[in-house]
């Protein structure tokens, strides 16, 4: 389940990138959240009747802190090739224990830091042009991205402690939905979609990317470790770059593959080390209860 959970959410770089030729970024979010919500709100009335003033409190900041990570992805693929923004942005898997070390106040672990320069060097690969390494302006919004994500993903852990997580998802996703067209209404013309084929594209994302995607994973995640969920992450910007080269006929080149490969090694190899350690761990704690059992 948590593997087609994440290929279904990276099948939205490829969909968004198509919805991005008739719509402008902001309207194109609104109607794909506020869609996936309304789809969700039969199944979670029950949960959504009964909600405290600090769960829709939590719901509101984790929405807003989502909507940042989105507002950037969105605005990189107008630019950037879906698979180079997938690449890109799924780097926060390194950033993650990294922003946790500095929040603790504690140096990160050697194994750490070489998997964060395995994939900084994937990074530098992947941007190279003209064989001169270049950041475009869709690439920084990219890992602005990553930045936000990583904050969001060490924001989820802290708050889904707290509450029931399938409410905080499900509300997540609709003030996700409100903070895009707020913005729609400032900085853009807020529009609809008008023809069959933008509502089909809005439609795959809402259920398929949103509604599925967003709204499962913490059901997928229960039957096995964060570590272990980590690894299939790899798995997003993997479909991303297959989609991207089938359906928009994305090519990244020699430099290109090595970087991605780079890139996936290091966010294999971080959650790799973090697995073996906790295992480690439980091994210890197994053996020495053994021991005072003897």
């Amino acid at each position: 389940m948590l593997a087609l959970v994440i290929l279904a959410r990276s099948t939205s770089y490829v969909m968004t990138k198509i919805g991005l030729h008739d719509m402008g970024t902001f309207s194109l979010l609104g109607v794909r959240f506020l869609t996936a919500f309304l789809f969700l709100l039969p199944f979670a009335w029950k949960r959504l009747s009964h909600v405290s003033g600090r769960t829709l409190l939590r719901g509101m900041l984790l929405g807003a802190s989502f909507f940042a990570v989105m507002a950037a992805e969105v605005s990189s693929l107008k630019t950037t090739n879906a698979s180079t923004t997938a690449f890109l942005e799924n780097t926060a898997i390194i950033l993650v224990p990294l922003f946790e070390a500095a929040l603790h106040k504690n140096f990160p672990k050697f194994p750490i830091i070489m998997s964060a320069m395995i994939s900084l060097s994937g990074v530098a690969l992947l941007t190279l042009e003209g064989g001169m390494f270049s950041l475009s302006a869709g690439e920084c919004l990219s890992l602005l991205a990553a930045v936000f994500y990583a904050c969001s993903i060490i924001l989820t852990d802290r708050i889904s402690r707290k509450d029931d997580p399938l409410t905080l998802g499900i509300l997540q996703v609709g003030f996700m939905g409100i903070y895009s067209m707020i913005a729609a209404f400032i900085f853009e013309t807020p529009q609809l979609p008008t023809t069959f084929s933008e509502w089909e594209i809005i439609l795959t994302l809402a259920i398929v990317c949103s509604g599925f995607g967003f709204t499962l994973q913490p059901l997928a995640q229960s039957g096995t470790t964060s570590e272990r969920a980590g690894l299939f992450c790899a798995l997003s910007p993997a479909g991303a770059a297959i989609l991207g080269n089938i359906f928009l006929k994305e090519k990244l080149g020699l430099a290109g593959i090595s970087g991605t490969l780079l890139i996936l090694l290091g966010m294999v190899s971080v959650n790799m080390i973090n697995l073996f350690q906790k295992e480690k761990s439980s091994y210890e704690v197994r053996k020495n209860n053994s021991i005072i059992d003897t």
